[in-house]
């Protein structure tokens, strides 16, 4: 569980439901039924009361309890729900079907909206299916590219965090076979400022020590397995060095990680997906959260899918939502002591 103080004031966290027939609902269940949760942030749960009732039920979990959110009114100290929906949906455990992405979209939007009104502070969501989502509304790969259309940034980052390692992906959810064209000099240094940014503003770190890691095996071997890492990427991590940042690479990505070299450092610039996440999960899968960084609000999620082949089995672990839970919480109370001294 992350390290926090306690405050008096009590952020809104939101946490949309995912979706319906996966693990999301059983992990927002389970990490909410702690109720110290409530000493700190109120949340406010973004689906459909019948949805969390008919898992409570299956789970025997008759302790968590929860109020219904009505005219813009929070219940301070109860975990809140907003229905999102007010059609009858079958609940299909463990399938994928299109109700339940559009049930997943519909709590998104809604998150989206309270975020844009200032009714909540912050959102955590919970797992959507790729496909049963795609729809004309929503065209994207992935949560991150959502938000950072819904909030007009330019560009973001997806930063995958625990207390111990931070990994951020140059290329995000495309194919392994467009990352070589996609990166260019400009994009890591992009990249870099938003991580840069983030690790000072959103993690309390004054004086972050980044790697990066090179695109192909050996880091190029000087240009005998690839020209990227001494043209494109060496290039931008010499700007940075330039201007005195702690910026370091390209690293071979395999002894990286295989030596624990990233114990080394604050966090991690990968050039793509699976160069990151594949170590990042491996270390970390079942506290690891994945953080929108680069956002002006505050987006954070489990590091994990739907997982249907466990869905309503009662095997699902809680601790990836509670940490992206105190991790959004955490992020909040940087951001509000940097307005503070600013």
């Amino acid at each position: 569980m992350s390290s926090f103080s306690q405050e008096k004031d009590n952020p809104k966290i939101g946490i949309t439901i995912g979706d319906l027939n996966g693990i999301g609902p059983e992990v927002i269940i389970k990490a909410l039924n702690d109720n110290r949760i409530l000493k700190f942030f109120t949340p406010v749960v973004y689906g459909s009361t019948k949805v969390l009732s008919y898992y409570r039920k299956a789970f025997d979990m008759t302790d968590f309890n929860y109020a219904q959110f009505r005219d813009n009114r929070f219940h301070k100290g109860k975990v809140n729900v907003v229905n999102c929906w007010e059609e009858m949906i079958e609940i299909n455990v463990g399938k994928e079907i299109p109700e339940a992405g559009a049930a997943a979209f519909k709590a998104l939007q809604k998150a989206v909206d309270h975020l844009k009104e200032g009714l909540i502070d912050a959102v955590v969501t919970a797992p959507i299916n790729k496909n049963n989502t795609q729809s004309d509304e929503f065209k994207f790969p992935g949560h991150t590219e959502y938000f950072t259309e819904c909030f007009g940034a330019k560009d973001s980052l997806m930063l995958l965090a625990n207390k111990d390692l931070k990994v951020g992906v140059v290329t995000g959810h495309i194919p392994l076979k467009e990352v070589s064209n996609k990166i260019t000099k400009e994009l890591i240094i992009k990249k870099l400022i938003i991580m840069e940014n983030s690790l000072k503003n959103d993690f309390g770190l004054s004086k972050p020590r980044i790697a990066v890691l090179g695109l192909n095996p050996h880091a190029g071997e000087g240009g005998l397995l690839g020209e990227e890492d001494d043209q494109i990427i060496r290039p931008a991590v010499n700007e940075f060095k330039e201007k005195g940042k702690l910026v370091f690479g390209p690293f071979p990505a395999d002894g990286f990680f295989g030596k624990g070299d990233y114990k080394k450092f604050d966090a991690v610039l990968a050039m793509y997906h699976d160069q990151g996440l594949i170590p990042f999960k491996t270390l970390a899968f079942e506290n690891g959260v994945n953080f929108t960084a680069g956002l002006s609000i505050i987006r954070t999620s489990p590091d994990h899918g739907t997982a249907f082949d466990i869905a309503g089995k009662n095997l699902a672990n809680e601790e990836s939502m509670k940490e992206a839970l105190f991790m959004a919480y955490d992020i909040y109370k940087n951001r509000s002591e940097q307005n503070k001294t600013e």
